[in-house]
């Protein structure tokens, strides 16, 4: 294993990334004051992992994956991974956050209604103007004993952080010690335009917040809500990143992306498993022995018609039933083949 390798995809968690060289002087950033770190990784990544079971080991990326991930951790750039449906995309992404110890994976599912703001952050005015008339008309009422609620505009800025909660892109370039994970799933269904729209803040490593630039003088520093559901403070207005996150954006194919953003980022391919790594798969989800037992599935997912899609989803699913079914005598037999059949019929066919 080469010496040079941060993120080794050995599948068992390691502090490499204390060794994480500095980055290049075009990509240092100086956010701050810094956040407290993550949670710890969540159940989701532990299922994706097969954590749950301390088989994660098996989960084995391929040679050029390793080296391009680490090559996007040293250049802190985004990491755009292409592949088919169900081959490993958003994988890569929890793998590297629980190999690193680097917390919860945030993610930001995309889908064409999808704009840069819902990355970033939300601002809820509708609820902050209903809690101040709340709070004004509380004192007009008849005396009658009873306190009356608080009022937010006691608090710096008037309490407007109460109402601002930060995207999952957003809290990832927060000012951190270590970097945050960021899966940005089907970047491809997205709408034409806002892959244009995250060239800047892929490129600076921070963003404004507009309601809260303008009570900067008044209140230089707000607390508001991150996507952890913890409150972290925003000083001008302003988040910028101390680490730059780990990013990773997937995408199936179904369109292209422009030049620049391309420029922007270290372009990963991953190709549609073969049988090798299928059996990994099978043996970080199943156990030991699982992929020699399901040798015979294993097969009929890899046998279809040039153009075939099929995601690795299925093969679990098929694997899981015959595991729970017991199936064992000839008419059984029969059973498992037709519905593993059915379970893993080609995505692109529809009959």
């Amino acid at each position: 294993m080469s010496d040079w390798l941060i993120y080794r995809g050995a599948g068992a968690p390691h502090d490499g990334i204390e060794h994480l060289p500095p980055p290049p002087p075009w990509r240092d950033f100086d956010g701050g004051p810094l956040v407290a770190p993550p949670a710890a990784l969540d159940p989701s990544s532990e299922r994706r992992l097969g954590v749950q079971h301390r088989e994660a080991s098996h989960h084995r990326p391929g040679e050029t994956e390793r080296e391009l991930v680490n090559a996007a951790l040293y250049l802190r750039r985004p990491l755009l991974v292409t592949g088919a449906p169900g081959s490993g995309k958003s994988t890569l992404a929890h793998s590297v956050a629980y190999e690193l110890g680097l917390g919860r994976v945030l993610g930001w599912p995309v889908v064409s209604r999808s704009t840069l703001r819902d990355g970033l952050y939300d601002y809820d005015a509708i609820g902050r103007l209903q809690d101040l008339q709340i709070a004004r008309a509380a004192p007009a009422a008849p005396e009658s004993g009873a306190a009356a609620g608080p009022d937010p505009t006691d608090e710096p800025g008037g309490g407007i952080g109460r109402y601002i909660r930060l995207g999952p892109l957003g809290t990832a370039l927060l000012p951190a010690a270590r970097p945050r994970v960021l899966l940005v799933d089907e970047l491809d269904k997205s709408d034409i335009d806002l892959p244009n729209d995250l060239l800047n803040v892929l490129e600076e490593g921070e963003f404004r917040i507009p309601e809260l630039e303008r009570l900067a003088g008044s209140a230089p520093e707000v607390e508001v809500l991150s996507d952890d559901g913890t409150r972290v403070t925003v000083r001008d207005g302003r988040v910028r990143c101390h680490a730059f996150p780990f990013i990773v954006l997937t995408s199936n194919g179904e369109r292209d992306f422009p030049a620049p953003l391309l420029r922007r980022c270290i372009h990963l391919h991953i190709p549609v498993p073969d049988k090798e790594r299928l059996a990994a798969m099978v043996r970080a989800h199943f156990g030991e022995g699982a992929a020699e037992r399901y040798e015979a599935v294993i097969d009929r997912f890899l046998d279809r018609e040039p153009g075939d899609v099929r995601a690795v989803d299925q093969l679990f699913n098929a694997i899981h039933l015959t595991q729970r079914a017991g199936w064992t005598d000839e008419d059984e037999e029969e059973t498992r083949r037709r519905l593993t059949a059915e379970l893993m019929r080609p995505l692109d066919r529809t009959r």
